[in-house]
């Protein structure tokens, strides 16, 4: 099917200088766009455009542009990572789009994720609970073989399934608590379904949700905006195996 031309876009983007401005909303045209551009790069075209008539460009993030990295954070109409769904924004396409539509884009709202500038946001929070107990201790040396510890064929898929997480942070921006229970609960539990992360385990657990709620995430609202705005479809299902290696660990101190 052959890509067509949005001859005119309205785009309705969040401006802020930096952490302690107000901030405000403004609102750009831009034209000519094939249906077949990324959502970034018609964000490139769109500031190729402002630094020719003098306007400071939109700052955004944005990195490997292939799903993988996380950075592209961009809440667009109403939706994190926008209309289209198990997609990052560096993955979302202008055939979303129709002809003539106003596309509002805003960074994070999250008061653990503060904005930096327009659409950046600041997520060392996220590496902040991944230091406190997202990791394993082991003796590094040889490559064991790979077969060393069995695991089971069930356990490695779910253990592979939540260690797919991005930490882009849509879960966060999704829920109405600002909620980081699908990011802690991913990382708890790819850990927690392999032998190798059951050391630290009880450790993990308690000192991981310490600091997300020290570092101002709201509590799990369990409708599951979480999960169904999530590029990578990281189940709830790790929340509830989360709440179960919490409470194990509460239990054994």
């Amino acid at each position: 099917m052959a890509d067509k031309i949005l001859k005119k876009l309205y785009i309705k983007v969040w401006r802020q200088k930096n952490a302690k401005d107000k901030g405000r909303f403004e609102t750009y045209e831009i034209e000519d766009i094939s249906t077949g551009t990324s959502f970034l790069e018609m964000m490139d075209i769109l500031n190729d455009n402002l630094i020719e008539k003098g306007i400071d460009p939109i700052a955004f993030d944005h990195d490997c542009r292939e799903g993988i990295c996380g950075m592209c954070s961009l809440y667009i109409d109403g939706r994190p990572h926008g209309p289209d769904t198990e997609v990052t924004t560096c993955q979302l396409h202008m055939r979303k789009f129709k002809d003539g539509a106003t596309i509002t884009i805003e960074p994070w709202r999250a008061a653990a994720f503060p904005v930096i500038k327009d659409l950046v946001v600041d997520r060392t929070a996220f590496e902040k609970i991944l230091q406190a107990g997202g990791f394993v201790s082991v003796n590094t040396g040889g490559i064991p073989d790979g077969n060393a510890i069995p695991i089971g064929h069930d356990d490695a898929e779910e253990a592979m399934d939540a260690a797919a997480c991005i930490g882009c942070g849509a879960c966060v921006a999704a829920c109405k608590n600002s909620s980081a229970m699908l990011f802690v609960s991913a990382k708890v539990s790819h850990l927690a379904k392999l032998p190798q992360g059951r050391i630290e385990a009880k450790q993990r657990a308690r000192n991981m949700v310490a600091k997300m709620d020290e570092l101002g995430f709201g509590g799990c609202t369990n409708t599951g905006a979480c999960e169904a705005e999530c590029p990578k479809s990281i189940s709830i299902a790790n929340i509830a195996r989360l709440n179960r290696e919490y409470l194990v660990a509460k239990f054994s101190e």
